[in-house]
Order: structure tokens, then sequence, then C-alpha cells
């Protein structure tokens, strides 16, 4: 199985930026897609971003051009750089990777102030 240990999250004011890491660890040689997904109070979860292990990558349109998703493969460890943040982007976020089975983080809190 995969684990995976988010961290990264805290509080920033509107305009600023913040990077999210995601590491895992466990049967790491069995994940294909890793990805970001959000869940803000009183919403459903939703996909932020994804990365496959070629590097294709795919994005919201909520956050393209705000949100960069990289992984390092050497560190079994994907970020999430978030840029020009704004207070709609106030969620707990979740690292998710798609390996034998689906394996999901605990979530990091996001909370962009006005």
């Amino acid at each position: 199985q995969v684990q995976l240990v988010e961290s990264g999250g805290g509080l920033v004011q509107a305009g600023e930026s913040l990077r999210l890491s995601c590491a895992a660890s466990g049967r790491v040689s069995s994940i294909r897609t890793m990805g970001w997904f959000r869940q803000a109070p009183g919403k459903q979860r939703e996909s932020v971003a994804t990365i496959t292990n070629a590097g294709g990558t795919n994005y919201a349109d909520s956050v393209k051009g705000r949100f960069t998703i990289s992984r390092d493969n050497t560190k079994n460890t994907m970020y999430l750089q978030m840029s020009s943040l704004k207070p709609e982007d106030t969620a707990v976020y979740y690292c998710v990777a798609f390996a034998t089975t689906l394996a999901w983080g605990q979530g990091t809190q996001v909370t962009v102030s006005s």
C-alpha cells in the first residue's frame, strides 16, 4: 500500500503564495498518476491538479495559470505551488495517488484571507 503525508498548509493573505508538499511511502513503485484535491466547507471535494509519471499535467480551470503541480520521483514527493491565492482557494487540500489502490493523505488546511 501507499501512504501519503501532506505538509505546507497555512494562513496567507490574498495574493500571496504557498507551496504544498506530499511525501509518499510504501509501495511507491506502484504509483501512476498523483494529484491534489480540495474540499471547502459545505462543498464537494474537487480535483485541483494531476500529474502522471511521465510529467503530464492537468488543472482545474479555476487554478490554471496560478497553480503548478510537480513531482520529484527521486524523493517520492509531489508539490503544489500556489500563487496569487484567492479567498475562494480556502479549503482542505488532499494529496491522492492512483496506485493499485487509491491512496489519500490526511489533508492540510489552506486559508486565504481577504
